[in-house]
């Protein structure tokens, strides 16, 4: 890792990343392309180390509460935020000030901050955004091979059910050839209904590769896969988006499986209530000394 003073911490959209940089290895990863301008190794984790100071000042100086999110860049629970804590100490600026959030991961390690979690979503609005790829723990293992499987990130959506928190489930990328089956979309859904999700995010049965990733999932697929990067090669070519030969019938079911279970779909909905801002109990707040 290493460290750098930031200028900024809240994007106009409200958007925050403590981190940038991630170790989780998901072979499919969009944050490595070269578009994003990351002068410095993935792995080697960029920290922003005056990010807790900047958010204290932005809070404070916002003239209307809001949500804030993170996630979107890089995955706040990597293995770095048990050492370091920035995340938790966002989250008690956003409790303090009286804000919501909304956090996008793949790892368990989001149950360290179940305390604060609960708090915010009693106060305002909390809401929990993971990532399920495949229901296959096998195959998580070796598309996401340094972080917790799908069934442990299942369990997670259930505690925060239990704990009242809202969630979200992104369903995204579905790789060609890997992960792009009845059965796996079947599966990954068959848990959003026992977990209870308020919605699942899916832009379409497919993928995307520009410069910088696409480079990275041929090396991983090489490693992985042999032999299948030919086919996405002679299939796509530099296709930016990368689609599923099976995309309409799994679309078909995806949306029959939402439609039946009561899960919201439409994007712009899922969005639209990601970004409002709910206060419920002003009264209730506590304050730090509290925590």
């Amino acid at each position: 890792m290493h460290f750098v003073n930031a200028k900024g911490i809240l994007s106009p959209q409200n958007g925050m990343n403590l981190y940038r940089g991630c170790t989780h290895g998901c072979i499919y990863c969009d944050s490595r392309s070269r578009c994003y301008h990351m002068d410095h190794d993935f792995e080697d984790i960029e920290v922003k180390e005056n990010a807790i100071e900047l958010l204290e000042k932005a809070l404070r100086s916002k003239r209307k509460k809001c949500m804030i999110g993170t996630g979107a860049m890089t995955d706040p629970y990597i293995p770095l935020e048990l050492e370091l804590g920035n995340v938790r100490k966002a989250l008690e600026l956003i409790y303090k000030y009286g804000f919501g959030v909304t956090l996008q991961t793949k790892s368990d390690r989001i149950l360290r901050d179940l305390d604060l979690l609960s708090r915010i979503n009693k106060l305002t609005k909390c809401v929990v955004q993971m990532t399920l790829t495949t229901y296959d723990d096998d195959l998580c293992r070796k598309i996401e091979p340094n972080v917790c499987v799908t069934s442990e990130r299942v369990r997670v959506l259930k505690i925060l059910r239990d704990s009242g928190i809202p969630t979200v489930v992104w369903l995204c990328p579905i790789l060609p050839f890997i992960n792009d089956t009845e059965e796996n979309i079947a599966g990954i859904m068959d848990y959003c209904t026992d977990a209870k999700v308020y919605g699942v995010i899916c832009f379409g049965m497919g993928l995307t590769l520009r410069e910088g990733n696409r480079e990275y999932f041929y090396r991983q697929l090489d490693r992985c896969f042999p032999a299948l990067k030919d086919r996405y090669i002679y299939e796509y070519g530099s296709q930016y988006e990368v689609r599923s030969r099976n995309h309409e019938s799994l679309m078909k079911l995806f949306r029959d499986k939402c439609d039946g279970s009561g899960i919201k779909y439409d994007i712009e909905e899922i969005f639209t209530y990601l970004n409002k801002f709910e206060e419920k109990n002003i009264g209730s707040q506590m304050t730090l000394w509290d925590l």
